[in-house]
């Protein structure tokens, strides 16, 4: 069945379905027991938040919805850690992908199995709308292994108007305009302009039209499960190329401040530190754990 990105047909947030058979035929969803749609090469297009697994958490605007795999037979508990790409771990993959090229995400709700439930229906399935995948990390699962938990924010109307124009434009791009948490834009800026814009990781400075230009990376992530604080020594001025890396586990600092490539452990660079900007070391250790394979 073909993925397809964004808002389908006639369907929007609030249509409800009996079962994923209904799900298919209306084209929201491609699988009939799996709870991610999608594969690594294009994206996750869509997800089904069944309670299947116990490390979801769901507000409704924000999800933390745990990844694929790892449970027992019967579906109760984690009995082995999950892992991002391969046989196993192709739905995560895809989840992924569409975090890092900011693709919006179908999400249906599944009936609720206790009463204290009251986000999901209480039977068949419904489409709730877009959401964008805010950010990543793995974590202990309540029962041990590991479990890859992805932080979803629901789109506003303006977001999910952009994301359909785009659809039409060019159906494998993703919309640039995000929902993302408030930061303090003031505090980001003041380290950003300490080191003059410069990236703390490579040294670099792009310039552009009117001075230079730099980005304000919070090294362990904001908001649920993270819950990082947004705080100097949280903060690094990085360039786009880092930021992305950073934000996606593919470097991180060790407890003296390297530079270190995740993908062979080599040590890339010290990390550049300007007098009176003291990094939170708890911060660094917290995002080396968000990673940990």
């Amino acid at each position: 069945m073909a993925v397809t990105f964004g808002e389908i047909g006639k369907y929007r947030a609030g249509a409800t379905f009996a079962d994923r058979k209904e799900l298919m035929k209306a084209g929201l969803h491609t699988k009939n027991q799996d709870g991610i749609s999608g594969d690594p090469d294009r994206g996750a297009d869509a997800i089904v938040v069944s309670g299947g697994y116990t490390d979801d958490v769901d507000d409704f605007d924000v999800l933390v919805y745990t990844g694929h795999g790892g449970q027992n037979k019967s579906r109760t508990r984690q009995v082995t850690d999950q892992v991002i790409g391969g046989p196993k771990g192709r739905g995560n993959a895809a989840m992924v992908r569409s975090h890092r090229e900011e693709i919006p995400v179908r999400v249906i709700r599944g009936p609720r199995t206790r009463k204290a439930d009251t986000i999901r229906p209480e039977t068949g399935y419904r489409y709730d709308g877009l959401y964008l995948i805010e950010s990543y990390g793995s974590a202990p699962s309540v029962h041990g292994p590991l479990v890859w938990k992805f932080r979803m924010l629901k789109l506003t109307p303006v977001e999910r108007s952009i994301a359909a124009m785009v659809a039409q434009k060019t159906p494998q791009r993703a919309p640039t305009t995000v929902n993302r948490i408030l930061r303090d834009v003031e505090l980001a800026q003041g380290i950003k302009q300490k080191y003059d814009h410069m990236c703390q990781v490579c040294g670099i400075q792009i310039e552009i039209d009117g001075g230079y230009y730099s980005e304000g990376a919070h090294i362990h992530a904001l908001g649920s499960p993270y819950n990082g604080p947004d705080i100097a020594g949280n903060i690094l001025s990085l360039c786009p190329n880092d930021h992305v890396r950073l934000d996606n586990g593919a470097i991180y600092l060790s407890d003296t401040f390297e530079v270190i490539r995740a993908s062979d452990g080599a040590v890339l660079d010290q990390l550049r530190i300007e007098s009176g900007h003291t990094i939170d070391p708890d911060c660094v250790r917290k995002h080396r754990e968000r990673f940990r394979r």
